[in-house]
Parts: structure tokens; sequence; C-alpha cells
């Protein structure tokens, strides 16, 4: 009998967790469910009372606003209007390839120095090792505001503002990566580097043919993070450019939505652009993510 109350306990307290999680979720869809039905609306339908949730292209009485006369068909073109229209607005493309290439850039750099970096604070001994990774760690804590002003005098005196130089250089290091890899770096047992040094094995050699094969998870998690990052900065691409030819996507969805301000659907169909590609990014790597924080061994 207690063994049944017990389970009826579990189960009861399995379903509450369950149903507040799934109101949870809904609750954070939302303002993306309301951002996506709003890109498929022209103006009179979103300024028009009451305000139906599923627009009025794909409701089955359609017809009330924007009817289609005789002849016409609802085609993908009129579906798709607010997204080709913001796309033919603003050099959308242009900002797209700009936001890539400076993601891509900065994947490789981070990379390559949070392998370096977390290979020596973990598997090397040196005066001062804890010290100077303890500042690291304290650097996570400044915002980005305090040294926005001393790094632009740096970009300046370098020639290097409204540059991919400025996009670049300064994201190619990133503390949390570097901590991310040396905690999964210390959890890798001394065995395979000491079958690998007495094989003659160097440092380089250990970390790139041995430690990084073994670091996929994290460094996918890694890469998506970067690219995530890149993609969603604001601040620092607002004050390092200026010319429309080295806007990222936010900049240029920013200066869009000021030209654009009274275009309600046509703003929310280019929001949708520049959200799609991370979710698309993150639908194929969740499962390397979520692995990744369950066995990186976020302790010493």
């Amino acid at each position: 009998m207690a063994a049944r109350e017990g389970m009826i306990r579990r189960i009861s307290g399995s379903t509450t967790i369950h149903l507040l999680l799934i109101i949870s979720s809904l609750t954070m869809l939302m303002p993306f469910v309301w951002m996506l039905a709003t890109s498929f609306r022209d103006t009179m339908e979103i300024t028009r009372e009451p305000y139906g949730f599923v627009p009025q292209i794909f409701a089955p009485g359609f017809g009330d606003v924007g009817t289609p006369t005789e002849g016409q068909t609802l085609s993908i073109s009129r579906i798709f209007a607010n997204y080709i229209e913001a796309w033919q607005s603003a050099p959308f493309g242009r900002y797209f390839l700009n936001t890539i290439f400076v993601a891509l850039s900065c994947v490789v750099g981070v990379v390559v120095t949070s392998a370096l970096a977390a290979y020596a604070f973990a598997r090397m001994e040196f005066k001062g090792r804890d010290i100077i990774f303890m500042v690291f760690l304290a650097m996570m804590m400044v915002p980005e505001p305090v040294y926005l002003v001393p790094s632009f005098i740096i970009m300046a005196r370098l020639h290097w503002l409204d540059t991919y130089y400025a996009l670049i250089v300064p994201w190619t290091v990133k503390v949390f990566s570097i901590f991310l890899l040396r905690q999964h770096f210390k959890t890798i047992p001394q065995d395979l580097f000491d079958a690998a040094t007495i094989d003659g094995a160097s440092r380089f050699k250990v970390l790139w043919t041995i430690v990084m094969p073994l670091s996929r998870a994290i460094l996918v998690t890694i890469v998506i993070f970067t690219i995530i990052g890149s993609w969603n900065s604001f601040l620092w691409p607002l004050v390092m450019t200026h010319s429309p030819e080295m806007r990222p996507i936010q900049i240029g969805l920013a200066a869009f939505s000021q030209e654009e301000g009274t275009e309600y659907g046509l703003m929310m169909a280019a929001t949708t652009l520049s959200v799609v590609p991370l979710l698309i990014l993150y639908f194929f790597a969740q499962k390397q993510i979520i692995s990744s924080m369950a066995s990186s061994g976020l302790k010493e």
C-alpha cells in the first residue's frame, strides 16, 4: 500500500512538473509565434480589430481583408509578400554575408585560441597558472560597455574602424570557451597523455590528435555559442562600423526598422529572416549541446 502511494505521489509530482514546463515553454514561444503570424499580415489587417490570432491569408474564410479579385489565386508570392518586399527594400543579402563571414572567422579563432589556452591551463604546469586562470574568469564579469571606449580608441589607432578586423579579431578569444574546454580536458584520463608522451608525441600532436577528437561535443557547443553571440552582436558593430556595406544583420535590421517604422508586417518579416538561421542551427545541434553540458564535467 505504501509503495502504491509512493508511486502515485511520484507520478503526480512528475505530471505537475511537466505541466509547468509545458506552460513555460508555450509562454516563451508566444512572442515568436506572434512575430511569425504578424509577418504574414498586411498593414490593414494588423491595425484592424479584433486582432485574429491566425493571419487572414491562412484563415478558412479568407476574404474580409485583401480578398483576391476574380481570377487571382493564393500564390507563393502573395503569401510571402512581406518577406519579398522586405528583402528588396534593404540589402539583406549583404548583411547576411557580412554576418556569416564574421561568425565563421570568429569560430575558427575561438576554437584555436580556446584549445591552446585550455590545454595549457588543464595539463601544463607553470608558475602562476591558477592565478592567471582566475583573472581570466574575472574578466567574464566585466560588462561590454565598460571597455567599449578604450576598445574604440585602440581600433581607431590601428585604423581598423569600419573594417572586418574590428569585427573579428577582438572576438577570437572567448573566456567562457576556454573555461569549458579546460574543465573537459581535466576529465580526460592521464594515462592517455602518458602513453602519447612515451610514444614520442609532442604537446601539439597530443592536443590535435588525441584531445580534440575526444572533445567533439564540447567543440560543437563552443561553435554554436560563438555563432549565436556573433549573430546577435549589436553594440560592438554599431560602434565600430558606420558604412552600410559593413553592417551585420542586427545593425541592418535596426536601420531597416527605423526606415520602416510603421510597416509592422515588413519589420516582423525581416526579424523572422534574421532569427530562422539560428533556429535551424540549434535544431541540428541540440543533441550535441545537451551532451556536452551533461558530460563536460563543470567540476574539478
